[in-house]
């Protein structure tokens, strides 16, 4: 009764905190003066999730690399140039400005630390590979091609009616690829497991 609007501030802030949890994306650091509005905000709100991101240079990086001018994953710090003869000089000086003003200075695009800090440390997600025991690649030698997002606490059970509700139906048991133990419908995964589910048909 005796709450006044600024405690009330306070209590809806720190709710907004507890069940939206926030990570900034600073787009365009690329731009003049960028660098220096990023530092001048991490001074301002020393309490917020800052990343500084460039979405135009991780375009142009994915670009280059799936025409196999560069090889590129997101989240590098940097790239290498595969054939620097088939690059015109806009090209050239296009990825050597990403490089110099992007990568050097910020550590990378800042798309994928964002998307790696919303899924798995905000949202604490874990990342779960389908596997056989004898058989970690599919049919074209791809070795682990499948990854799934699953929530904290999810069991083995849960990964398999995530496969196929037929899979989490006739479950019998789910097998660590990387200890080759078994482990029952309530086994807690873990980030990065490997996971072959048995079924009866």
């Amino acid at each position: 009764m005796k709450w006044d609007r600024n405690i009330l501030l306070k209590i809806a802030t720190e709710l907004r905190k507890a069940t939206k949890p926030m990570v900034i994306a600073c787009n365009k650091v690329d731009v003049n003066g960028a660098y220096e509005n990023f530092e001048r905000l991490k001074k301002e709100f020393p309490g917020r999730l800052l990343v500084a991101c460039s979405a135009e240079a991780e375009l142009a990086l994915r670009e280059a690399a799936k025409h196999e001018l560069i090889r590129y994953m997101p989240g590098d710090s940097d790239f290498q140039t595969l054939n620097e003869g088939s690059l015109n000089e806009k090209q050239k000086n296009a990825l050597e400005f990403i490089r110099a003003e992007v990568l050097k200075k910020f550590g990378s695009t800042g798309v994928q630390k964002v998307l790696d800090i919303a899924v798995f440390e905000l949202l604490n997600y874990i990342a779960i590979f389908p596997g056989g025991v004898n058989k970690l690649a599919d049919q074209h030698g791809n070795t682990l091609p499948d990854c799934f997002l699953m929530p904290p606490n999810t069991t083995a059970l849960d990964f398999a009616f995530r496969l196929h509700t037929d899979i989490g139906s006739h479950f019998i048991k789910a097998i660590d690829v990387r200890t080759k133990k078994p482990v029952g419908k309530e086994y807690l995964l873990k980030n990065r497991d490997v996971v072959e589910i048995v079924t009866s048909k």
